[in-house]
């Protein structure tokens, strides 16, 4: 059973509960829960400091819920809150986009940029949206704060399946599934429907008070959800630190690891590495090269992104994911529409890279790849606004490949010391042991304070 806002789509599906004409009981919350699942986010924010700026990354992420204005009242305040923390707030939410198609973009948009927190909503199939969750679990050390829906109908406790399909669907996917995600992957999950059930009944307000077309949200609204989903980024010191101690762990150079003839080495379990500059003395080197498991790190497959192909969704024509079989060259993409048939339901294109050179040709009702096997597009990517449009004969669509790797890098010149300074060296490998190797040309150790490995914490 899958919903999609925006007045786009609306899906029903069976394939939902082993016992689909059983209404499930709803997971209950424990109290004081308020916090739990984001706290290693919460505590670099509120321990930053003037003289100790720790970077934060924060990412809303979902569809046209998140898309609305109330992300940047939560943003302000946490920028109002936090002063001192040296925040990264983005928002790359796709409106239309439920979970069976923001799982395409989501491997552009969201893993390659590696979030401390992600806040998430989505509408559509509970299995799409478990997988992107368990991509960000295996693939980040993001925290995750899920949101349930907001109301837009009265709940009906008798509702099923059979007697109104959205209110059974409202009910397992905020009830049931969410709930369960969330504890099967640590994230937070905000009762977002239970503050707007309280929010309406305390007022005598009906869901539409709230609303601007059934689903959005109004003025009123908007405010609405910036308090719920603020009053969840909380600091709680009293909580545990054990689930999220783990998942990144810093090295003080000097201390933990240390320099030995002008090489820096280190076993380490995780997916990412990065170092931390410090101030450069006259004497120190600053040029460095980088093995990882022998190589460098430029030979793992998995160490480039691809951004999300442009133009973007809504156009006459997105590509919401480009996938490749052989390995990647640092290079810009071009994907050219050649032909459209007349019904506009078929059209041909090439694929172009601006090293690798023409790489074939295809259309979008098979799967492609392309001679170099650096490109790869399945018919799902090609996205046209559910039917709507038709690419016109020229069209072009471009992304790049990113590097996540440094073979070689020079160090920054510090020159605010309460900003971190760093530099990632490896991100997007298997989570798994591996050995980390820092060399400099001419034997002095170079300036870097500290190495730091993020962890995800599900494999």
């Amino acid at each position: 059973m899958l919903r999609c806002t925006g007045g786009v789509l609306v899906l029903f599906a069976a394939s939902l509960a082993s016992a689909a004409g059983d209404r499930a009981e709803p997971r209950s919350e424990p109290s004081g829960s308020v916090g739990v699942g984001i706290q290693r986010t919460m505590t670099l924010l509120a321990t930053s400091t003037a003289q100790r700026r720790n970077r934060v990354r924060v990412l809303f992420y979902g569809q046209s819920i998140t898309e609305q204005d109330w992300w940047k009242a939560v943003a302000d305040d946490l920028r109002k809150r936090y002063p001192h923390a040296d925040l990264d707030i983005q928002n790359r939410a796709i409106g239309g986009f439920a979970s069976q198609m923001l799982i395409m973009p989501a491997e552009h948009d969201l893993y390659p940029w590696y979030p401390d927190l992600v806040i998430f909503h989505v509408y559509g199939a509970h299995d799409d949206y478990e997988r992107i969750i368990r991509s960000i679990r295996t693939r980040t050390t993001a925290e995750v704060l899920m949101q349930t829906d907001h109301v837009t109908r009265w709940p009906d406790p008798g509702a099923d399946e059979k007697t109104d399909k959205a209110l059974w669907w409202d009910h397992m996917m905020n009830d049931v599934y969410l709930p369960d995600i969330a504890r099967r992957y640590g994230c937070r999950l905000a009762d977002i429907r239970g503050g707007w059930l309280a929010h309406l009944r305390a007022r005598g307000l009906e869901p539409a008070a709230l609303l601007k077309d059934g689903v959005h949200l109004n003025d009123d609204g908007c405010k609405l959800m910036a308090s719920l989903v603020s009053r969840e980024l909380v600091h709680r010191p009293d909580l545990p630190a054990d689930p999220w101690k783990g998942m990144v762990r810093t090295f003080t150079v000097g201390k933990e690891v240390r320099w030995e003839r002008g090489v820096l080495r280190m076993s380490f379990e995780g997916n990412r590495v990065d170092v931390i500059s410090g101030r450069r003395a006259n004497d120190a080197s600053s040029s460095c090269t980088v093995l990882v498991d022998g190589r460098p790190p430029s030979s793992f497959a998995d160490a480039y992104a691809i951004t999300r192909p442009e133009p973007g969704p809504w156009s006459p024509l997105f590509i919401a994911r480009v996938d490749h079989d052989k390995p990647l060259l640092i290079e810009d993409w071009t994907l050219k529409v050649t032909e459209v048939s007349d019904d506009g339901k078929r059209w041909r294109f090439t694929v172009t890279g601006s090293i690798t050179g023409p790489d074939g040709a295809g259309d979008n009702l098979t799967e492609f790849v392309s001679k170099s096997g650096r490109v790869r597009i399945s018919p799902k990517a090609h996205f046209t606004g559910y039917g709507t449009t038709r690419p016109p004969v020229g069209y072009e669509c471009r992304w790049k490949v990113l590097p996540l790797h440094a073979d070689t890098f020079d160090l920054p010149v510090v020159t605010d010391p309460s900003r971190e300074y760093c530099t990632t060296l490896i991100q997007g490998i298997a989570n798994g042991k591996h050995v980390l190797e820092i060399r400099t040309a001419d034997g002095r150790p170079a300036p870097i304070q500290a190495v730091r490995i993020h962890k995800p914490p599900y494999r």
